[in-house]
C-alpha cells in the first residue's frame, strides 16, 4: 500500500475516533448477527473499543500491510481471545467475523470525505478492504481452531462420563459400559480402571457389558487387555452381561477369554466377587 493510502488511513484512526467507533458500534448492533443473549453491549463496546487502539497502533507501522509480522502481534493476540470467547459461548463462524467486516462500512464512508480524487479514492478502497478482509479471515480460522479443540474436550469428557468406575463395595468396582467399544474408548477404561483400583485398593473389578450391542474380536481383545491390566495392578475381574447370542459369537469367531470369569447378569457377578472375598449378602 502507498504511502498516501496508509497516512490517509491513520489520520481516519487518529482524528476521528470517537466517531469512528460509534458508527461501528451502531453498524454491529443494527446487524442481523448481533446476539445479545451471549454478549452484552458493554462488552461489545470494550471489544471494538480495544480493536481500534491496537489496529491504530499497528497501520502506523513500517510493515502494516502484512498481519503477519511482529507488528500485528497485539491485534493477532486480540483476535484471539475475541474468536475463542465467541467459540465457547454459541457463536457463527460468520457471527464471529462480523465483527471484523463490519469495520468496512464506517471506515470507507470516513476514507470517502477525504479522498477527492477518484482515482486514488478506488485504490484507497481496494487496499483498505483488501486489509480487513486479512483480518476477517484470520478471524474465521481461529475461530475454527479454537472450535476443534472444544469439541475435542467435549469428546474426552463425554467419554469420561461414559466410562464410569463405581464402588460397589469395600473391595469391589464395577464398570458399566453402554454402547460401542472402540480403541479410544477401550484406552479410557482402562485407564479409569487402573486409578480406581489402586485409589481403592480394590481385589475385584466387574466389568459389566450387559449395553454393549453386539462384541466382536475387536471388543473382545479390548476386554482382554483391560483384564490383563487389572490383574498385573492386583485385581480380578469378572465379565457380566454375557448373553447366549454373544457366547455363541465369541466361540464362532475362535476368541479364547483364557480364564476370565463371566456370568449373564451384573447381580450374579456382583455374588461371586462377594464369595470370592469370603463375605455374604443377606
Amino acid at each position: 500500500m502507498n504511502k498516501n493510502s496508509s497516512t490517509r488511513l491513520v489520520e481516519i484512526l487518529e482524528k476521528d475516533e470517537v466517531e469512528l467507533l460509534e458508527d461501528w458500534m451502531k453498524v454491529q448492533l443494527e446487524a442481523s448477527t448481533l446476539r445479545p443473549d451471549l454478549l452484552s453491549k458493554s462488552e461489545l463496546h470494550r471489544q471494538t473499543s480495544e480493536f481500534l487502539s491496537l489496529f491504530r497502533i499497528a497501520v502506523r507501522s513500517e510493515n502494516w500491510i502484512d498481519i503477519n509480522t511482529p507488528e500485528w502481534a497485539d491485534i493477532r493476540d486480540n483476535l484471539d481471545v475475541i474468536s475463542r470467547t465467541r467459540a465457547e459461548r454459541g457463536f457463527t463462524p460468520s457471527e464471529t467475523a462480523t465483527f471484523i467486516f463490519s469495520l468496512k462500512q464506517p471506515l470507507l464512508n470516513r476514507l470517502q470525505e477525504l479522498d477527492d480524487d477518484l482515482k486514488e479514492l478506488v485504490d484507497d478502497i481496494w487496499k483498505i478492504t483488501a486489509l480487513l478482509d486479512k483480518l476477517g479471515l484470520y478471524t474465521t480460522e481461529t475461530y475454527q481452531k479454537n472450535r476443534e479443540q472444544i469439541i475435542l474436550r467435549q469428546r474426552e469428557e463425554l467419554l469420561e462420563l461414559s466410562t464410569p468406575v463405581v464402588r460397589l463395595w469395600d473391595g469391589v468396582l464395577a464398570v458399566p459400559l453402554i454402547g460401542t467399544l472402540d480403541s479410544e474408548r477401550a484406552q479410557v477404561i482402562m485407564e479409569n480402571l487402573l486409578n480406581e483400583i489402586v485409589e481403592t485398593d480394590s481385589e475385584i473389578a466387574i466389568i459389566d457389558i450387559t449395553g454393549v450391542p453386539t462384541v466382536d474380536t475387536l471388543v473382545a481383545q479390548h476386554l482382554i487387555k483391560t483384564v490383563s491390566a487389572a490383574r498385573l495392578m492386583g485385581a480380578d475381574c469378572i465379565i457380566s452381561g454375557m448373553r447366549p447370542r454373544m457366547a455363541q459369537t465369541i466361540v464362532q469367531m475362535g476368541i479364547e477369554l483364557g480364564e476370565i470369569k463371566t456370568k449373564s447378569t451384573l447381580a450374579g457377578a456382583f455374588a461371586l466377587a462377594m464369595k470370592q472375598l469370603g463375605l455374604s449378602v443377606n
